[in-house]
């Protein structure tokens, strides 16, 4: 069953109903009402052949989420016909939440990105893991052939505007600040529960990092 939510902080008022929320954020215009469509256009297979990275949205039976990112050589993600794709799955932390969820719970959301572009594809639909295919090996990257992929069947996609990004300033190499953390090695020392050194963990997060990428 759900968690029953917590208590909210002292001080804040929830929006309760769906008429609530359109009485504070009023309704979409005619373009945004209408934009999604069953099946992918000639456009949105461009796009995919152009994304080197998407991120997608699991939830598990009693609805608790997961956001995976997954990422290749741009068209990593093979269009099988207009309202079927399929994502490679790669070597990770074998954790495979997401594919948890989806042995249990079928529907995922995915945006599909392009680097410095505001706008993103969105994809929703259902979808199966699968352990072979007569695409597999259109799969392969640098001789490595996927064990598992992620058949998604398509049930709308639609273009997302830039605005996030926009404000955000996320593709502005002005606004990277990418040493304001410490490392990833020592940002695992500091949260994790690991017997590893922060020497070790450098090591494992550098070259021998990248050098498992694929197997």
């Amino acid at each position: 069953m759900p968690d029953t939510p917590r208590e909210l902080p002292e001080g804040c008022v929830e929006v309760e109903s769906t008429t609530h929320l359109r009485e504070i954020v009023g309704e979409p215009s005619l373009r945004s009402r209408t934009k999604e469509r069953p099946r992918l256009a000639e456009m949105d297979r461009r796009w995919l052949a152009a994304s080197p990275f998407c991120l997608v949205a699991t939830a598990d039976v009693d609805g608790k989420c997961e956001v995976s990112p997954k990422g290749d050589p741009p068209g990593f993600t093979k269009v099988l016909d207009d309202t079927t794709i399929v994502i490679p799955e790669r070597p990770g932390n074998k954790r495979v939440d997401g594919l948890r969820n989806i042995v249990a719970n079928p529907h995922v959301g995915l945006i599909y990105f392009i680097p410095g572009r505001g706008d993103t594809l969105r994809v929703n639909g259902t979808a199966r893991i699968l352990t072979d295919g007569p695409f597999f090996d259109d799969l392969t990257v640098k001789g490595h052939r996927p064990k598992l992929a992620v058949l998604v069947q398509i049930e709308t996609v639609f273009h997302h505007c830039a605005k996030a990004f926009m404000r955000s300033s996320l593709w502005k190499p002005d606004t990277w600040d990418p040493d304001v953390l410490p490392s990833r090695a020592r940002i695992v020392k500091a949260v994790e529960d690991v017997p590893d050194t922060v020497e070790q963990l450098e090591s494992h997060y550098g070259t021998k990092y990248q050098a498992g990428l694929y197997g």
